[in-house]
């Protein structure tokens, strides 16, 4: 290598063998910092939806499509509904990790105080009218008229309230229960959803029920079936005073068809509401994620919401995550509008914890400089010691032994390489031999 660029390159070693156990202690730090914060998300997490066709299958597409931008594969689990997709939740081996949860199929828990500890939610995303669609022939048969009026008319009646593991069942249940209406006074069917409508439509059974939003298909298909009527519950007010988790609602007259004027008046409905259900652990870069996505699915106007009215932070049932909770109070992070979501999310995540180290690590960097120069002139230093053994050997040992411990000292010497701005102290350190050189000579 030419002298001129080792003399160059020389400072640059040094000064990176004396500060590398600096740079060493700010990596572990960072990598320690790094493994508790998980700042960086996985790239797969499982959404637990409900039956092909339904509105949760629909809005997790939906779901889906918008994470992938941000380099997030959602898996899809199909299930038969909220009660199912709450099991999945609880179970450690499911794989589950969000879900979408009706208001009220969860019987084990009443309020957040009492909740599963393992599970938070997102936030409330839509509504989920209860549709209690019958045929007008069966209420003719039975009432003289062709219309319901009140839930207790079911009885005699026959009614699907939905397979086992969908959100229908329990809902329904605690409603007819309300009403003094349990079997044996009516007939209860739990067939899925599309066998049972086509019992409805073909009058083997009389009644069936689906708690689903607007845009699922059953549901827009049945409102448009001649034949078949939706209940007016037209004590929505009280349903909702009594269940916490219900909403009362209205089915705008004309929503359905304005051109055939369908429905021909404003029917009121009692609406669950839909939440966005996780496991504790669910990585808040996810959480974060998610309820984007929410904003970005539900936020517009629908048949039963304005503008803006969701999502939104209420749950009566769940605890909401605190990163939920963050991103409804101050929106979507400021660097992921200009930033990818991935370098975004890896600084928010590790700004606090950089600046602590930076903290930490400016005070112990004041020792490097010192550090330095004491590395660079030791190399020069540790030969004065020799150098002055030899000069007060002067005039005790034979003059031919000091000249060639001399010469040896100074081929030594002349192999150390210093920085320019420390090649004084060598030159300083050679006129030095010499002068010692001279003074063993002049013996």
């Amino acid at each position: 290598m030419p002298s001129s660029l080792r003399q160059s390159l020389l400072p640059l070693r040094d000064l990176f063998v004396t500060a590398g156990p600096f740079v060493l202690l700010a990596l572990v730090l960072l990598a320690l910092a790094y493994a508790v914060l998980r700042p960086t998300p996985p790239g797969r997490v499982v959404l637990a939806t409900g039956v092909a066709n339904g509105a949760y299958a629909e809005f997790g597409a939906r779901y889906a499509q918008f994470l992938a931008q941000h380099g997030i594969r959602v898996e899809l689990r199909p299930t038969q509904g909220a009660a199912e997709n709450l099991a999945l939740l609880r179970e450690p081996g499911s794989g589950v990790d969000i879900a979408f949860v009706q208001g009220g199929a969860d019987t084990a828990s009443r309020s957040p105080d009492d909740a599963d500890p393992a599970l938070v939610s997102l936030g409330s995303v839509f509504h989920e009218p209860v549709w209690l669609f019958y045929r007008r022939a069966s209420a003719e048969r039975t009432l003289g008229r062709p219309q319901l009026a009140h839930l207790t008319e079911l009885a005699g009646w026959t009614l699907n309230v939905g397979p086992p593991g969908s959100g229908a069942p329990p809902l329904m249940r605690r409603l007819l229960e309300a009403n003094g209406l349990t079997p044996p006074a009516l007939t209860l069917q739990e067939l899925p959803q599309t066998p049972a409508v086509v019992d409805l439509l073909e009058g083997r059974i009389d009644a069936l029920v689906l708690a689903s939003a607007p845009e699922s298909l059953m549901v827009q298909m049945l409102l448009a079936t001649p034949g078949i009527r939706v209940l007016d519950f037209a004590q929505a007010e009280a349903y909702a005073r009594r269940f916490p988790f219900l909403s009362p609602v209205v089915l705008p007259r004309g929503v359905v068809d304005l051109a055939r004027d369908r429905p021909p008046a404003d029917v009121k409905l009692v609406a669950p509401t839909a939440t966005l259900v996780a496991r504790r652990e669910l990585h808040p870069a996810l959480v974060q994620l998610f309820v984007q996505a929410a904003q970005n699915v539900h936020g517009g106007a629908g048949w039963f919401q304005r503008p803006g009215d969701f999502p939104n932070a209420v749950d009566n049932e769940r605890p909401l995550a605190a990163e939920a909770q963050r991103v409804y109070r101050s929106g979507t992070p400021w660097l992921q509008r200009y930033l990818p979501f991935w370098l975004a999310n890896l600084i928010d995540r590790m700004w606090v914890v950089l600046l602590s180290i930076v903290a930490v690590l400016i005070p112990l960097s004041r020792v490097v400089p010192p550090l330095y120069e004491l590395r660079v002139r030791s190399r020069v230093f540790r030969w004065y010691g020799q150098l002055r053994a030899l000069e007060e050997a002067v005039a005790r040992r034979p003059r031919e032994a000091l000249l060639a411990e001399l010469d040896a000292l100074e081929a030594r010497v002349a192999r150390v390489s210093v920085p320019l701005s420390y090649a004084d102290e060598l030159y300083a350190l050679r006129s030095h031999i010499q002068w010692v050189r001279r003074r063993v000579q002049g013996l």
